[in-house]
């Protein structure tokens, strides 16, 4: 007997732009730099810096999904959701679960941690970040190393969660992309989950225009 099942927005369209738009931006910055495009690379990582600020300002005050508070539980409900990962439940989670929020987290602070090294590395050649005059040589040239070994973390985080992707969709037969680009997810209905509330587009557009305006201020010191 198949399961009925309720459509349910769980995702709002900021949210998803975010997503893929970092997708976006993390291949442009790679290729940029192995291509020497520094302007290219530099003006990316600007829109990177732009977008991890707004990501954080919504999920301080945006739709429900999306806010820290709804999703961001304990290590310790981290680590029980994955002990129960192998069981074949229903998805009933209207935002990020347990792990899944945790690595929102660790994302959002391995993007932050590489657009705020950009900001002061330099190249030794050409290129140089707008704070590197702000800062010693010597400060530079450690926040540039820091720089290359943070990329190498974020591609492992990036890694991780491409395979938790994966094994969602092999071990549980839940698929996370879907909502991420539709916003809509199939809930059973005998779970009587409420749809999240959605914060509107133009508190949206405010945001995004605040985390512009900071990031266009650093960017003009």
């Amino acid at each position: 007997m198949t399961q009925a099942r309720v459509t349910v927005k769980v995702w709002d369209l900021p949210v998803r732009l975010f997503h893929w738009s970092v997708v976006a931006l993390l291949v442009v910055s790679w290729r940029s730099y192995e291509a020497g495009a520094m302007e290219v690379h530099r003006w990316s990582g600007y829109a990177i810096f732009t977008l991890v600020l707004f990501r954080v300002l919504w999920g301080l005050f945006g739709s429900e999904s999306a806010r820290f508070s709804r999703f961001l539980g304990s290590p310790a409900a981290a680590f029980a959701h994955l002990r129960q990962f192998a069981r074949r439940e229903p998805d009933t989670d209207v935002t990020h679960n347990a792990a899944g929020g945790w690595m929102v987290l660790v994302l959002l602070a391995l993007l932050a941690f590489q657009a705020a090294t950009g900001l002061m590395a330099n190249d030794d050649i050409m290129f140089e970040g707008p704070l590197a005059a702000f800062v010693s040589k010597e400060a530079s040239d450690s926040a540039t190393r820091l720089h290359h070994l943070n990329w190498t973390l974020i591609l492992c985080a990036v890694g991780l969660h491409v395979l938790a992707v994966l094994a969602y969709a092999l071990l549980r037969r839940v698929d996370l992309v879907r909502p991420m680009v539709t916003g809509r997810k199939h809930i059973p209905a005998e779970a009587g989950v409420a749809a999240p509330r959605l914060a509107s587009p133009l508190r949206a557009a405010g945001l995004l225009a605040v985390a512009c305006a900071v990031v266009a201020a650093v960017v003009r010191l």
